[in-house]
């Protein structure tokens, strides 16, 4: 394997005559484009999306369960329709292209937002999000980085997904401000621009990491082996549960603090701001420690996190418990995305990465989708979180539990 002091690159990831300093730049440029896509396409276009429910429920007389759906609808359209085929197509030809033609999509998914008025319209242009997420968010970015780094892989994810957490950390205010000076709807459509010149030329230029040409019909028995596995199933499931308990409250957050709880504006900005500020100390904190001790144990403590710092964030009544279970949640929240490819890598290797991600990651779509609408639901029809909140919490317990089933060996990649 060709190393340095700062990288340690995926064995075969370029011949030996290399030279070291060419290895040393591919990487940083694929650590950096992986931080400001996923900081657009996951922390401003995912994340800052749920700042602008309540301002479609007040202008439009939509419900919470309503605003919540085009989530829903548009990633259980999606998912399934796209997931695995965005992870061949990865798998076989790189994720550069993926990654550009989702971002595209990821920005004119804001732009149509920012001008529709009807139900159909919202979830015909919440469909672009949905795309833009699959095709340019973590599962081309999670291939990139698996392909460059081995050793350093955890650190790599680590420093990546800060992205999503400073990208979630400053859309409120960025959104706030853009709100206050031109109204919310073109505030979202300044948004969708900004995405686009900010991304596109990173994913543009990034280099696709060489590596030895894989015999087809081995790749494809690979594949059939792991959905044989139950681990691979443990993982599906587990990761399906963390992942509708991190968006069902997130989607939900800015809903109660401002209808419920009736905080202006600006002090929702502050807790959402909290939320994922704290998460990037989560996954840097997270990457780290996979890089240093079992995975599985790593994957089970972010699960853990995600749990303890749901219930008072819905349930306490006081800003101390509020801020507080903010920070335990974010912390949770950083860990949460990041450590699926690396705990999927660990177990199947990288060679297929790809296209097992496209399966979980779709699986993970689907409870994206209906978790924050359930919640939503649930709210509307008894007045309070209560109900929704616990069932969140029941749900990362039990995808807790399915990681306790998954193995701890490492698979040579």
């Amino acid at each position: 394997m060709l190393q340095n002091s700062e990288f340690d690159l995926r064995d075969g990831a370029l011949p030996a005559t290399a030279d070291d300093t060419a290895l040393q730049r591919g990487a940083i440029q694929a650590a950096g484009t992986a931080f400001v896509v996923l900081f657009c396409v996951v922390g401003l276009a995912l994340w800052g999306l749920p700042f602008y429910y309540d301002f479609m429920v007040q202008q439009f007389g939509w419900t919470r369960a309503q605003v919540t759906s085009g989530n829903a609808l548009s990633r259980l359209i999606v998912g399934p329709a796209f997931g695995f085929a965005a992870g061949w197509i990865i798998d076989r030809f790189g994720p550069r292209r993926v990654m550009m033609a989702g971002i595209l999509m990821a920005g004119v998914a804001l732009v149509g937002l920012g001008w529709v008025s009807t139900l159909g319209m919202f979830y015909f242009f919440y469909v672009f999000n949905a795309l833009g997420y699959v095709c340019g968010g973590p599962l081309p970015n999670q291939v990139l980085l698996s392909r460059w780094f081995d050793k350093s892989r955890g650190k790599a994810m680590g420093f990546a997904y800060v992205g999503i957490g400073v990208g979630g950390a400053t859309v409120p205010w960025i959104s706030h401000a853009l709100v206050q000076h031109f109204g919310w709807q073109m505030a979202l459509r300044l948004l969708g621009v900004l995405i686009v010149l900010v991304s596109l030329p990173f994913a543009f230029l990034v280099e696709e990491a060489p590596r030895p040409l894989q015999d087809q019909d081995t790749s494809e028995a690979e594949v059939t082996r792991a959905f044989k596995t139950v681990s691979f199933y443990l993982l599906t499931l587990g990761s399906m549960c963390s992942i509708a308990a991190v968006s069902g409250t997130q989607q939900n957050l800015k809903l109660f603090l401002s209808l419920d709880r009736h905080f202006t504006q600006g002090e929702a900005a502050r807790v959402l701001s909290l939320v994922l500020a704290s998460s990037i100390a989560g996954r840097l904190l997270m990457g780290w420690l996979a890089d240093h001790f079992s995975k599985k144990h790593v994957m089970l403590l972010t699960y853990l996190l995600v749990a303890a710092g749901i219930p008072f964030l819905f349930l306490g009544h006081t800003n101390f418990s509020l801020y507080a279970s903010a920070m335990v949640f974010g912390i949770g929240l950083g860990g949460d995305y990041m450590i699926i490819p690396l705990m999927t890598a660990e177990i199947f290797g990288v060679r297929i990465l790809g296209r097992l991600l496209g399966v979980i990651l779709t699986a993970g779509g689907v409870a994206d989708a209906v978790s924050p609408w359930l919640m939503g639901h649930l709210r509307d029809a008894t007045g309070s979180y209560t109900q929704s909140c616990l069932l969140l919490v029941g749900v990362a317990l039990l995808g807790a539990i399915a990681v306790l089933g998954l193995p701890e060996g490492r698979k040579s990649t």
